[in-house]
C-alpha cells in the first residue's frame, strides 16, 4: 500500500514536469551545462594521467626499483673501496624475476664511456651500456633499422644514429669488433651523447676500465606505478635472503619515490581543482532546480491542499517534489554526460590538428560515476527544501490559499 502511494506521487510529480515543459527544460539546462562541463574536465584529467603514465613506461624512471652494489663504504666521511660487493649475474636477474614476482621486467646494466672506432673515420667517444636485451622494456628505444639483439648473441650492437653507422658495419671497442644490428632512430635516443648498447657479458670487453670489476645494476621493473612500493619491498625480502641480513651494508635498493609521489598528487590536485571549478556549474542548476519548485509549490499550494485533505501523507508530498528534482537532474546528468564525452573528445581531438599538443581525453567509468553521484546529490540537496515545504503545508491553510 505504501509503495503504491509512493509510485502515485510519483507519477504526480512527472505528469507536474509535463505540463510545464519550457520551465522543466530551463530548469534541466543548468543541470545539462554542470555536468557537460564536469564530465568533460574528468575526462581530460583522465586523457592526461593516462599520457603521463605512458611517458612514465617509456621513460621508466618512476616504475623501476635499482638494486645498485655499494662498490664504496664511508668511513670518517672518505669513501673507502669494498672488495666484497656483490656482482650480480644473468643468473641473479632471473632469480630476482621468479621471487619478486608480478613484476614488468628485470634487467642488469653496466654503463661506461669508450672510444668508438671505425675504418676511415675519426674515433669517437659514446656512453656503453652493456645489458640484457630486455632493457627494451626500460627505455623503449624506437629503431630505425634492424633490431635488438637476443640473449644468444655476441659482438654485436646497437648504436646511435649519430655514430653514422648502418646495420652491418663493424665498429671496434677497446681494440675489439663488433656487428651493428640495430640502429636507433634519430631524435629517440635517451641521452645526448651517442650510445652504444651490447651484451651483458662482454661489459669488461667493451667498456674502458676505471680500476676494479664490473658492478652490473639491477633493474625491477614494477607492472603499474601503484605497486613500486611492494616490488621495493619484495626486492629486499629477496636480496635478504641471498645476502643476509646485513644485505644492506652491500646493496642499494632505491626508487624515485618522492618523484612519484608528485607525480600522483599533482594528477589528483589537477583532477580535484578542476572538477571543483566545473562543480559550480552544478551548484547554478541546484539553484535553478530550486526556485522551480519553490514557484511550483506556490503555485499548487492548493492542490497540495486537496491532496493532503484527501488522505495524502507528507512524505507522500515529499516524495512527489523529490522525484520532480531527481528527474531533472538525471535527465539532465544523462545528456551532460553524452555532451562532455563528446566535447571533450572533439576539442582534443581539434588541439591535435590545429597544433602540435598532445591532449588527449579518456573514458573511464569512475567518470560517469562520480557525475551521476554529484547530480543525484544536488538533486536531493536543492529538491529537499522544497518538498519539505510543500510536505508540512496545513490542508487548510492551503486550501483557504488559493481560495
Amino acid at each position: 500500500m505504501n509503495l503504491t502511494a509512493s509510485a502515485g506521487s510519483v507519477r504526480v510529480g512527472l505528469a507536474a514536469l509535463a505540463a510545464n515543459p519550457l520551465r522543466t527544460f530551463l530548469s534541466t539546462l543548468g543541470i545539462i551545462v554542470g555536468t557537460a562541463a564536469l564530465v568533460a574536465v574528468l575526462a581530460l584529467g583522465d586523457g592526461v594521467e593516462r599520457y603521463v603514465r605512458r611517458q612514465i613506461e617509456r621513460t621508466t624512471d618512476l616504475q623501476t626499483v635499482v638494486a645498485t652494489p655499494r662498490t664504496f663504504r664511508i668511513v670518517d666521511r672518505v669513501p673507502i673501496p669494498r672488495t666484497d660487493y656483490p656482482v650480480f649475474t644473468r643468473a641473479d636477474a632471473e632469480s630476482a624475476r621468479v621471487a619478486v614476482g608480478g613484476i614488468g621486467a628485470v634487467a642488469l646494466t653496466v654503463t661506461g664511456p669508450a672510444l668508438v672506432e671505425r675504418r676511415g673515420a675519426a674515433p669517437r667517444a659514446a656512453i656503453v651500456t652493456a645489458t640484457l636485451p630486455s632493457i627494451v622494456e626500460f627505455q623503449r628505444i624506437a629503431l630505425a633499422a634492424g633490431r635488438f639483439f637476443t640473449a644468444t648473441e655476441s659482438r654485436v650492437a646497437v648504436v646511435s644514429a649519430s655514430l653514422g653507422l648502418t646495420v652491418g658495419d663493424s665498429l671496434t671497442l677497446n681494440g675489439r669488433t663488433w656487428t651493428v644490428v640495430g640502429v636507433i632512430a634519430a631524435g629517440d635516443e635517451p641521452a645526448s651523447a651517442s650510445l652504444v648498447f651490447v651484451p651483458i657479458m662482454f661489459a669488461d670487453s667493451a667498456i674502458i676500465s676505471v680500476g676494479g670489476r664490473s658492478a652490473p645494476v639491477l633493474l625491477i621493473k614494477a607492472a603499474r606505478v601503484e605497486d613500486v612500493d611492494s616490488v621495493q619491498a619484495r626486492v629486499g625480502s629477496w636480496l635478504g635472503r641471498r645476502y643476509g641480513s646485513e644485505w644492506r651494508e652491500k646493496v642499494r635498493v632505491g626508487t624515485r619515490a618522492e618523484r612519484l609521489a608528485q607525480v600522483q598528487q599533482g594528477l589528483l590536485v589537477f583532477k580535484i581543482l578542476m572538477g571543483a571549478i566545473t562543480g559550480i556549474s552544478l551548484l547554478v542548476g541546484g539553484i535553478g532546480i530550486m526556485n522551480v519548485l519553490l514557484a511550483s509549490v506556490a503555485e499548487r499550494t492548493r492542490e497540495i491542499g486537496v491532496r493532503k485533505a484527501a488522505g495524502a501523507r507528507r512524505r507522500d508530498i515529499l516524495w512527489q517534489f523529490l522525484a520532480e528534482s531527481l528527474a531533472i537532474t538525471g535527465t539532465g546528468s544523462v545528456v551532460g554526460a553524452v555532451l562532455g564525452l563528446t566535447g571533450a573528445f572533439g576539442i582534443t581531438a581539434i588541439m591535435r590538428a590545429r597544433t602540435e599538443a598532445i591532449v588527449y581525453a579518456a573514458f573511464t567509468w569512475s567518470t560517469l560515476l562520480v557525475a551521476a553521484a554529484a547530480a543525484v546529490a544536488i538533486g536531493v540537496a536543492f529538491g529537499m527544501y522544497p518538498a519539505l515545504r510543500a510536505a508540512r503545508l496545513s490542508p487548510i491553510d492551503a486550501i483557504r490559499h488559493e481560495t
